[in-house]
């Protein structure tokens, strides 16, 4: 099965071992990637152990669990990476349709692993002209977004 941070390897070689413990992400794109497939599964324990100590609240954990249950992730973009810094777009559709979250992720490196500390989130939306995010092959304005209107 491929992954579903889209690189397009298969989850047990990308990363399924960073969820189950058994190795850690050498990067902040791969711990980003890591934390999108952690959303996609709710894995909401991944999200809070990969959190910065000062941002890490175990009350998270149940609300994560929720949010998961609510939406179906569509797809992960990444816009722009640097040592530290990841900038995203993460696909979603919820009740309300497709939606995009825009971040711009700051992460250190501490104790050894990489932790998400905060983000940037930026207003966007899914541009009509591109592809929409649920796969179907089609431009945004004639899938996901028409239905939306309707």
């Amino acid at each position: 099965m491929e992954c579903y941070c889209g690189s397009k390897k298969e989850f047990s070689e990308c990363c399924e071992s960073y969820l189950s413990g058994v190795s850690k992400p050498s990067s902040a794109l791969e711990l980003m990637r890591s934390r999108y497939s952690a959303y996609v599964l709710g894995d909401g324990g991944y999200i809070v152990r990969t959190t910065a100590k000062e941002n890490r609240y175990e009350d998270d954990l149940e609300l994560i669990g929720e949010y998961a249950k609510s939406v179906k992730w569509l797809g992960l973009e990444i816009l722009h990476v640097e040592k530290n810094i990841v900038e995203f777009k993460a696909y979603y559709r919820d009740a309300n349709g497709a939606k995009v979250q825009h971040e711009k992720s700051n992460f250190i490196y501490e104790d050894g692993a990489w932790l998400y500390r905060d983000g940037k989130i930026y207003n966007s939306k899914i541009e009509r002209n591109k592809r929409c995010p649920c796969g179907s092959g089609k431009k945004y304005k004639k899938c996901c977004e028409s239905k939306q209107n309707n």
